[in-house]
């Protein structure tokens, strides 16, 4: 007989609170009631005519001809136990501009006066553009860019911190036909260098420096140590943000400034328009271990999927003020902060600094400066902000103008989303939970707030269009309330077309596990409830086998999250000789002073806190849920998209090799938590288990 904990996660936390639509957005609502029930009938009977509507939204200088052509992953008649490499077009020989979609045409429908994007930056300086300003910043940058021999196809790496100049440059490599790969300011020489590298980029475009915590960081001579010895660059251009505040290594003939080349260039620019399946963009994933992947992300499907979603489940209206806090390098700000909200003419503000610079309250500001409308961030920061402001922002800020707010990233933990909905939404702003991935491109599953009965922590539905199944590992359907593998059943337009140079390995990564099904899986698990709410489970790799039962990682840390005395929590599995594996949680405290610089200090709370996190878990979702080890920390090792890295967790444990650590917002964290750990092991005479 098969075991099914072999193949299933096992569900083992309750959240039994429900919040219905407002009754005015289920009146008012871009899909309202009426119309989800449409979209869902259409989608279901034709989900590639569902998508054909989808992407007569946007503005295209010729019509396709063939909808969507699908090649899956089938036995190779040519190669004896391999699977051939899936291919996937959409919209095929409709040509359009994707830039132009997002700036000109609406300032060729008379709002060029609207403002596009309300800069504020980390020091204070804020500057606000309009459609008509931003159209003449990107013709400039595109001017620029064909001086400097950049044309369609050339790739070009953009490493920024968020600035207008790099929505600009992003939005200019799109007009020409280029393919833009962004990275993370805060990313070392050695993981520019990779992308670089990787792509044959002919131009990276950085700044002298970037204001970060209150100081300005030098980047430029990163930025020269990236591109070091590689003949295809051939021009790094370079901002001016920091001015006299850090030094500018400069080599002549391959070092342009910005403001050289693209202020001083011609402010018109005739855009052409591109075939659909031309590359937008390479976005490279972040992992513990291995070669980051660059996943290629095309035009027309793209778009069509980013504005939609963005339509749908934002609820996008004339008179929004949107907000995602994402540094730009990561998907959600390409697909949420740059080409969906501007797509649909949006209003929108970019913030270049951290949380809590000058003081943590910076974001409640910037919200009432602008008058933000809707707020999309990620749950560790949500979690920090319940560490700051565990009553919830100063009533010294009005938060009014709040209507709906968004998470992404990780599944948001049920207390934590209940503290965002109640303290920062005021009760009255619906939380749109979205899950989706770099692979996906743009959202698969979100409630609509118009029509969803929402659930604290569950990402509820997939979006008309989108299917979504939960599945063992033979790839049939589990029950519901067992958790599983989940996976997409079928295609959707703004799908990764490959990884960038290396086919087979999207092949694998993405499509062999289930290739006898024709599922898409990319390494998360779920349970569907019994109303057919989708839950997400983490990965299926932070999966932990207690004694045979497969435990989520979620589960546990937000049952953690659920006690007063945690503010943020992270899981993994260590090794126990026992039980395979036991449970190592890994706790910032509440109280978000507590003992700063003092290892020692975090042992002993540990201490006190073990026994009590213990009885805690065990009474929410049971004894054997219970974490072995409890060690409080100050911080946890996060990507710059706000996601734990666990298995760096279970690392530092072990005292094993800790991998690729480049995809980390603060790497310097992995040096605190060791520190913790050796306090531990001193006053434990041995080391932990």
């Amino acid at each position: 007989m098969v075991d099914v904990r072999e193949h299933t996660i096992a569900h083992l936390l309750t959240e039994d609170r429900t919040f219905h639509a407002p009754e005015h957005l289920a009146r008012t609502a871009n899909v309202g009631p009426a119309d989800h029930a449409r979209l869902l009938a259409e989608a279901d009977a034709d989900h590639v005519a569902f998508w054909e509507r989808a992407a007569e939204r946007l503005d295209w200088a010729e019509p396709w001809h063939t909808a969507h052509t699908w090649s899956p992953a089938v036995p190779d008649p040519e190669a004896l136990g391999e699977l051939t490499v899936p291919a996937a077009q959409w919209f095929v020989g409709g040509r359009l501009n994707v830039a132009v979609n997002c700036v000109d045409r609406h300032v060729a429908a008379g709002r060029g006066d609207k403002p596009a994007l309300h800069f504020e930056g980390e020091p204070g300086d804020r500057r606000t553009y309009t459609y008509a300003d931003l159209q003449r910043e990107v013709c400039r940058a595109a001017n620029a860019l064909t001086g400097l021999g950049i044309g369609k196809g050339d790739r070009v790496v953009v490493y920024l911190p968020v600035l207008a100049e790099t929505v600009i440059i992003t939005l200019a490599i799109a007009r020409i036909g280029a393919i833009h790969s962004l990275v993370f300011g805060g990313f070392s020489a050695e993981a520019v260098r990779f992308r670089v590298q990787d792509t044959g980029a002919k131009l990276l475009v950085t700044s002298d420096g970037q204001f970060r915590r209150g100081a300005a960081v030098p980047t430029k001579a990163t930025a020269d140590a990236a591109v070091e010895g590689l003949d295809h660059v051939e021009h790094v251009l370079v901002v001016r943000r920091t001015g006299e505040q850090t030094p500018v290594p400069w080599t002549a003939g391959r070092d342009v400034w910005w403001h050289d080349v693209v202020d001083t260039a011609d402010d018109e620019h005739e855009a052409e328009a591109f075939d659909a399946e031309t590359p937008l963009f390479i976005i490279y994933t972040s992992g513990t271990t291995g070669r980051p992947k660059g996943l290629v992300h095309t035009s027309g499907g793209y778009l069509t999927q980013a504005s939609w979603t963005h339509w749908a489940h934002f609820d996008a209206r004339d008179d929004d003020v949107h907000w995602c806090t994402a540094d730009l390098a990561w998907v959600t700000a390409h697909t949420y902060e740059i080409y969906g909200p501007l797509s649909n003419g949006l209003t929108q503000v970019i913030y270049e600094g951290t949380p809590g610079t000058p003081h943590p309250g910076r974001h409640w500001e910037i919200i009432e400066r602008y008058g933000v409308t809707t707020y999309y961030t990620a749950p560790t920061l949500i979690r920090t902000f319940m560490t700051w402001f565990p009553d919830g922002p100063p009533a010294s800020h009005d938060l009014s103008s709040l209507r709906l707010l968004g998470t992404v990233g990780e599944s948001i933990n049920p207390e934590a989303w209940m503290w965002f909905h109640e303290r920062v939404g005021g009760g009255r702003a619906p939380v749109v939970d979205t899950w989706w991935q770099s692979e996906t491109g743009a959202t698969m599953i979100a409630p609509l707030p118009g029509v969803t009965t929402l659930k604290p922590g569950s990402a509820t539905r997939p979006l008309p269009g989108i299917s979504a199944r939960v599945v063992d590992e033979q790839g049939d359907d589990v029950p519901p309330g067992s958790g599983g593998l989940l996976v997409i059943d079928r295609t959707w337009p703004a799908m990764a077309r490959t990884v960038w140079g290396d086919p087979r390995r999207y092949r694998d990564a993405y499509w062999s596990r289930f290739a006898d099904r024709g599922y898409f899986f990319a390494g998360d698990g779920a349970r569907r409830d019994a109303d057919g709410d989708l839950w997400l489970l983490g990965r299926v790799d932070d999966v932990i086998n207690v004694s045979g039962h497969r435990l989520s990682t979620i589960e546990i840390e937000s049952a953690l999250v659920a006690h007063p005395l945690v503010g943020e929590a992270g899981v993994t599995g260590v090794h126990d000789a026992t039980t395979g594996q036991a449970i190592a949680a890994f706790v910032i405290p509440a109280r978000a002073d507590a003992h700063p610089d003092d290892p020692a200090g975090w042992v002993r709370h540990a201490l006190e806190l073990t026994q009590t996190l213990r009885a805690h878990v065990a009474q929410q979702i049971g004894p054997i849920a219970k974490p072995r080890d409890v060690v409080v920390v100050p911080d946890l090792p996060k990507t710059r998209s706000g996601k734990i890295m666990r298995r760096l967790l279970a690392d530092l444990v072990a005292g094993g090799t800790l991998g690729d650590v480049t995809s980390l917002q603060d790497a310097s964290v992995l040096h605190r938590i060791q520190a913790v750990l050796a306090a531990r092991q001193d006053h434990t005479k041995g080391p932990v288990q």
